[in-house]
């Protein structure tokens, strides 16, 4: 039995993080999944949340917002849409990004651009609740 999982994790600006880890909390869209080493093979989607990546006493948490994870023999990698480190969260700013987006969706006056506020808003207050 191996003693670390090889996790890896991807967004389309960067690589986050690629680590020999003890365990990797993901948030699966159909619910949280803890991976370990010689987990089951598996491939699922991601709901927006927080990932939990423990490796001894130390935790690191990034932000998904989006995207696929895949368990192998190989290890656990997630290809997220959006990546963000815990510690790169600031809540008054992103407070301040959901007022001016929900202002932004208040002002919007075509369709178009009332569903591309809505999705910027919806993805701002991801975020802000996984905070």
């Amino acid at each position: 039995m191996a003693d670390k999982l090889c996790f890896n994790l991807v967004s389309p600006e960067r690589e986050l993080m690629s680590a020999e880890v003890d365990q990797v909390d993901i948030p699966g869209t159909e619910g949280w999944i803890g991976v370990l080493p010689n987990h089951s093979p598996l491939m699922t989607a991601l709901a927006p949340g927080m990932v939990r990546i423990k490796s001894g006493s130390d935790e690191t948490r990034i932000f998904v917002r989006g995207g696929f994870a895949e368990i192998s023999p190989a290890g656990l990698t997630i290809l997220a849409e959006e990546a963000m480190k815990a510690e790169d969260l600031n809540a008054e700013r992103i407070a301040q990004r959901v007022k001016n987006a929900e202002e932004d969706l208040a002002d919007a006056d075509t369709d178009e651009k009332k569903l591309a506020a809505n999705q910027a808003l919806a993805s701002l207050k991801e975020l802000q609740a996984a905070l």
